[in-house]
């Protein structure tokens, strides 16, 4: 028997292809959208981050408001002892920023001469694997008068600071080959750069160079012209005049 038209079952809905890809594009949209959303909080929360500890990075360290005791017994030096102005550079021979300040100091030499002195102290970094060894070797030449000289060496030539390099500079400044070896060795030139590390660390200098001008401290390295204003000022303290610079001459 035939089945009345009425009673018969409805076709079934044919699925609808277009519908469901406009369905699935919104979906991926809203998804999107939280992703977007979950992703800008994230990267505001980074930038918070980081700001915050770039304003930390600016208050860390010495207070360059304040005047510092710095310890310079015993310290290699250049100039005279009772100078007006004395510079104190807490320096690593293998830190690039610190090679940048070393034509900065032979300005001020020439500049100021007599009014200034240059005093070092060892601040080999942790990152530097070659730094105390050079450090050392520094030392050892300085047994021999040639410490300075030697400094000059290391920052000519900072990507050979082997053990191999360090006696080949040795050589170069026609040292006591015997006697530096020995001193590279030595309890006197470790307990030196231990020594300097720890006024460092009492100071609060977090990285190279760290520099004084009579005890104001200055953080990295700075252009002549900040070196210049502060040394200027200090002169200026002291009623004494200031020199012209050898450029205007």
């Amino acid at each position: 028997m035939q089945t009345p038209p009425e009673l018969k079952s409805p076709p079934s809905p044919r699925f609808d292809l277009v519908s469901a890809a406009i369905l699935a594009g919104v979906i991926v949209m809203l998804a999107l959208s939280a992703m977007n959303l979950w992703g800008m909080k994230r990267l505001d929360e980074r930038v918070d981050t980081i700001e915050a500890a770039v304003r930390r990075g600016r208050s860390s360290g010495p207070d360059p408001g304040q005047v510092h005791t710095v310890s310079t017994a015993g310290a290699p030096a250049r100039g005279p002892e009772h100078a007006p102005v004395t510079i104190v550079e807490f320096s690593d021979f293998q830190c690039p920023f610190c090679a940048k300040v070393v034509p900065t100091l032979k300005q001020i030499e020439e500049k100021y001469g007599e009014r200034g002195r240059i005093v070092w102290k060892h601040l080999p970094l942790d990152i530097h694997r070659d730094a105390v060894g050079a450090a050392l070797a520094a030392e050892a030449a300085g047994q021999q008068g040639k410490f300075w000289e030697y400094h000059d060496k290391l920052f000519a030539n900072q990507d050979r600071l082997s053990a191999d390099d360090l006696t080949q500079y040795a050589k170069d400044l026609r040292l006591d080959l015997t006697r530096f070896e020995s001193n590279l060795r030595g309890a006197t030139e470790k307990q030196r750069i231990d020594a300097d590390v720890a006024d460092a660390k009492t100071l609060g200098i977090e990285g190279t160079p760290g520099i004084f001008i009579n005890g104001r401290y200055l953080a990295g390295a700075q252009p002549f012209e900040v070196f210049e204003k502060v040394i200027d000022e200090e002169l200026t303290k002291r009623s004494l005049p200031i020199p012209p610079s050898p450029m205007s001459n």
